[in-house]
């Protein structure tokens, strides 16, 4: 079931400025820039997998073409346009929230680090903090991203930007809210971003294309005060949560 929010939570609210601040970086090489040294995808013994590494994607996951996201109880379950495409996937669990994204990379080269210095420069660049850290995923960045605060002043929002490179296929994952800050409220937004299968398709597509995903077949876009009278009829309402539409992103280029 899809719904409109007239409002976003803090959690989204700190996913979305770091979309912005991540958004204003140029993902294109200066001349002179040193060259960078890009290395196979390491294995991923835990997750995130890729389609053809699990029997039935579907099984406890919610199929959204590109992505099957897995449902856990009391989760909600936001899609995310970029212009008429659906390029992510927010995950929002009591006061956390994670954005899941996925993108095209090349067939033998990882592209995480790469992502990970661009973000980062980027994030200093308008002013946020950035630590690069070795976390339960692998190496992630830990920033103070800048964000205007309710009564217009400046502020800072911990969020934690995680990244798994796949076979053609790059996912990367937001964190923000309580798990950004508490390790005890990230376990399950991690669990759920390495129980994630992506999707990449045999077709061409050029390294960093968003892998498009698409709505269930049965989901439907109702107003937000049905939705909260009318979660029992929900095919994912339990166990999955609410699928409801999230605020409009632009890609990371």
């Amino acid at each position: 079931m899809f719904g409109r929010r007239k409002k976003k939570g803090a959690a989204e609210d700190a996913a979305g400025e770091a979309e912005q601040v991540v958004d204003s970086v140029d993902t294109k090489s200066d001349e002179g820039e040193r060259e960078r040294v890009r290395l196979e995808p390491e294995p991923r013994p835990d997750g995130p997998w890729d389609s053809s590494e699990v029997r039935d994607p579907a099984e406890g996951r919610v199929d959204l073409g590109g992505l099957f996201v897995p449902g856990v109880d009391g989760m909600e379950l936001r899609v995310e346009v970029a212009g008429d495409a659906i390029v992510a996937a927010t995950v929002v669990l009591r006061d956390s929230a994670i954005q899941l994204q996925a993108f095209a990379a090349p067939k033998r080269e990882g592209i995480w680090g790469e992502v990970r210095e661009e973000i980062g420069a980027g994030i200093t660049q308008q002013g946020g903090i950035v630590d690069e850290v070795e976390g339960p995923l692998g190496w992630e960045l830990r920033a103070q991203v800048p964000v205007q605060l309710p009564d217009g002043t400046g502020g800072f929002q911990v969020v934690r930007f995680v990244g798994v490179d796949g076979p053609r296929w790059f996912l990367r994952g937001v964190i923000s809210g309580q798990g950004a800050v508490q390790p005890q409220a990230a376990g399950l937004l991690e669990q759920i971003f390495r129980d994630t299968v992506v999707v990449r398709g045999e077709g061409p597509m050029a390294p960093r294309d968003p892998i498009v995903l698409k709505l269930p077949n049965d989901a439907q876009m109702v107003p937000e005060s049905v939705q909260q009278d009318d979660q029992g009829s929900s095919r994912f309402a339990g166990g999955m949560g609410q699928l409801q539409r999230g605020p409009e992103i632009t890609e990371v280029r």
